[in-house]
C-alpha cells in the first residue's frame, strides 16, 4: 500500500491519500481524541501523538499536529496507523457515517438557501476539499451567511481571506442578498 501526502495551505495540517476510498459519502470530522470513539481509524491516528485532529474526506485523511511536534517526527507513525488500518480490514467508522452535510434551513429565506447550498457544493467544496478540508453551511439570518470550516480550512492562517475574499465575493455575485460571509465554530 502506498500512501500519498501533500501539504495544505494551514502549515498543521497534511493530507494522506491512501488510494483507497475513506468515506463513501460526506465528511467526518474529528476535532478531538473523544470524538474519534466512533471511528477506529482516527483513533489509530490520534494515537501516533502530536495530533490534535483528525478530518475524513471520499478520498483522503486530513490530520493536524499540535505545534510542539514537527511533521518529520509524527509523519512515519500516521503513515503506519492508516496502513495498519487499512491492512486490518476494519471499518472506518463504527455505526452510522457522519452525513458531513449544510445544515438544515427553514423559513422564508429557503430559496436564497438552496442557492447558497447549490453554490457552495458546486463552487466551493471542490475547491477547499482539493486543500484537505470541507466548508458547510450553518445558517442565513439578515443577509449575513454563517459557515462552518473543517479539516485543514480550520485554523488555517489564509481561511480568513478565503471566506472573506473569494467564497464572499462569489455568493455576493451570484445572490444580491447575500451582504456578508462569516465563519462559525463546531
Amino acid at each position: 500500500m502506498f500512501i500519498q501526502t501533500e501539504s495544505t495551505p494551514n502549515p498543521a495540517t497534511l493530507k494522506f491519500l491512501p488510494g483507497q476510498t475513506v468515506l463513501e459519502l460526506g465528511t467526518a470530522d474529528f476535532p478531538t481524541v473523544k470524538a474519534a470513539a466512533k471511528s477506529p481509524l482516527a483513533r489509530r491516528i490520534f494515537a501516533a501523538g502530536g495530533v490534535t485532529g483528525v478530518f475524513f474526506g471520499t478520498d483522503f485523511v486530513t490530520v493536524t499536529k499540535s505545534e510542539a511536534v514537527e511533521w518529520q517526527h509524527i509523519k512515519p507513525a500516521i503513515l503506519g496507523a492508516i496502513m495498519e488500518h487499512y491492512q486490518s480490514g476494519a471499518a472506518v467508522m463504527e455505526g452510522e457515517a457522519s452525513g458531513g452535510g449544510h445544515a438544515e434551513h427553514t423559513g422564508e429565506d429557503g430559496d436564497i438557501v438552496r442557492q447558497i447550498k447549490e453554490l457552495l457544493d458546486t463552487r466551493v467544496r471542490p475547491a477547499v476539499a482539493q486543500d484537505g478540508g470541507d466548508i458547510t453551511f450553518h445558517g442565513f439570518d439578515r443577509g449575513v451567511v454563517y459557515l462552518h470550516m473543517q479539516g485543514a480550512c480550520a485554523g488555517c492562517p489564509s481561511s480568513t481571506l478565503t471566506l472573506k475574499m473569494g467564497i464572499e465575493n462569489l455568493l455576493r455575485h451570484y445572490i444580491p442578498e447575500v451582504l456578508e460571509v462569516r465563519p462559525v465554530a463546531a
